[in-house]
């Protein structure tokens, strides 16, 4: 089937993308909202304007819509791009692993459009996922925090298997999401095996808020895969 993504930039979207199209599907557009802070209610907001690069490290169109803050807002926003890509594809893909919340308000709008969606990290063990992101080559990075458990020494730190023991440590000890579903940490995909070039940054910055915080990457560019 031909298909469209929500994509963030994050983990889940990106790995989303990958398990679709190695079942055989072509993931064709990659559908970006822009929220205008932090605060949003469905969309990852950290380096989002850096999802451009990822787009062309994995070849592919990239369609973006800007939104405020608020339910209406951004759904309104999520409507009008997939309103663009209706008719042109068979579904909108979704990196949705437990939040109905999310996925209720998404499949309403695909349904709008005749469209069908699919999650397929749905109902997954968040820590399965990232051991499996890992093993299947990804190379991600955190890029916010904002809960118990989870310091300013994260940002800038790549997912590995000691850190996502760190992650369920955390999850166990103060009840956060190990996915980081609830906004608890946020993550930038530098590398994946859908990715013909991978993102090398070149500065970051640090944004620190009390007890949270954001990894700003002020500049980056592509470069070629790594050989090992």
């Amino acid at each position: 089937m031909r298909l469209a993504a929500l994509f963030s930039g994050g983990k889940d979207s990106t790995y989303a993308i990958y398990l679709m199209e190695r079942r055989g599907h072509n993931v064709e557009y990659l559908l970006t909202i822009f929220p205008e802070s932090d605060e949003s209610l469905y969309f990852h907001y950290p380096n989002i304007e850096l999802t451009k690069l990822q787009a062309e490290a994995m070849m592919k169109h990239q369609l973006v819509e800007r939104c405020g803050i608020g339910r209406a807002e951004e759904t309104s926003a999520l409507a009008r791009l997939i309103e663009r890509v209706s008719g042109m594809v068979d579904g909108v893909v979704s990196g949705a692993i437990a939040s109905r919340f999310q996925l209720k308000a998404f499949k309403e709008i695909c349904e709008k459009y005749d469209l069908n969606l699919f999650a397929p990290l749905w109902g997954m063990n968040p820590l399965t996922i990232l051991q499996r992101m890992i093993s299947e080559g990804f190379e991600i990075i955190i890029t916010g925090v904002a809960a118990a458990g989870l310091g300013k020494e994260l940002l800038g730190a790549r997912l590995t298997p000691s850190l996502v023991e760190e992650i369920k440590q955390a999850s166990d000890r103060f009840g956060i999401n190990p996915a980081g579903e609830g906004g608890e940490f946020e993550t930038f995909v530098l590398d994946a095996p859908i990715f013909k070039r991978r993102i090398e940054i070149i500065e970051v910055e640090v944004d620190w808020r009390g007890d949270r915080g954001f990894l700003k990457i002020k500049g980056a560019k592509l470069a070629e895969k790594k050989n090992y």
